[in-house]
């Protein structure tokens, strides 16, 4: 344990797989404001705190698995050719979930305009609900994370810190991005697009056609910096007003 404190290569491994579990964790961040959004305040914080609790569960616990994983990435079916694992039908099924999960919520959301408001009261099972998408979500983006991360690292001591260290920053910013997209309807829209586009490479890497998350990181930057935009305007104009 000493040499790893003391060791440059284990440091920059650290702040290198940090850096990515963060940037990986985006997603659950994005799922987690839109899910909770239909629930009321105490009820969506407790759903967050549920959420995040239970991603940083499931990352280490499948991070003490590691033969287990390894095995996960060996062939049980092929189709046409395209010989898929046990992680590739993982997450072919979570990006379908994503998929049709944000489909159903984009046309909530469309419906709603048209509509007396009578859904927006929560039903008594929707906290229920809510954790069970939860745990379906955080089981497929804590398996895509720690894969990458075995790829990364070689010390599973390193691997759990920076694990533990992006936890805490999906839990500092969860809040905050939950209010934003509450209080901003286009941007909670922009958010189940975002979630359209995660399920669909999800999707592809589990067909083996893998899309540089770069790409994809970058259209969600670059979508949020224009929204972010829209939102100033329209906030100086009713000022002005």
């Amino acid at each position: 344990m000493m040499e790893l404190l003391t060791s440059p290569e284990a440091w920059a491994a650290l702040l290198t797989l940090t850096a990515l579990e963060i940037v990986l964790g985006i997603d659950n961040v994005i799922f987690l404001s839109v899910i909770v959004g239909r629930l009321p305040e105490p009820m969506a914080t407790r759903a967050r705190q549920i959420g995040l609790a239970l991603a940083l569960v499931f990352r280490i616990v499948l991070l003490s698995l590691l033969v287990w994983l390894i095995g996960l990435t060996e062939p049980v079916i092929t189709i046409r050719s395209v010989a898929l694992s046990w992680r590739d039908l993982i997450l072919i099924g979570g990006g379908l979930f994503l998929i049709a999960k944000a489909t159903h919520e984009i046309h909530g959301e469309v419906e709603a305009r048209d509509g007396d408001g009578s859904d927006d009261k929560p039903k008594p099972s929707a906290f229920f609900w809510v954790i069970v998408q939860i745990i379906i979500v955080d089981m497929v983006f804590s398996l895509d994370s720690i894969i990458t991360a075995i790829g990364m690292a070689q010390d599973l001591e390193i691997m759990i810190a920076a694990v533990i260290i992006a936890c805490a920053v999906m839990y500092v910013s969860s809040g905050p991005v939950a209010r934003f997209v509450a209080e901003h309807p286009t941007t909670k829209m922009l958010a189940l697009a975002f979630l359209v586009l995660i399920g669909v490479a999800l999707v592809a890497d589990g067909f083996k056609f893998h899309i540089p998350r770069g790409y994809i990181y970058f259209a969600i930057l670059f979508s949020a910096a224009v929204e972010l935009f829209n939102v100033l305007a329209k906030t100086n104009r009713r000022k002005k007003a």
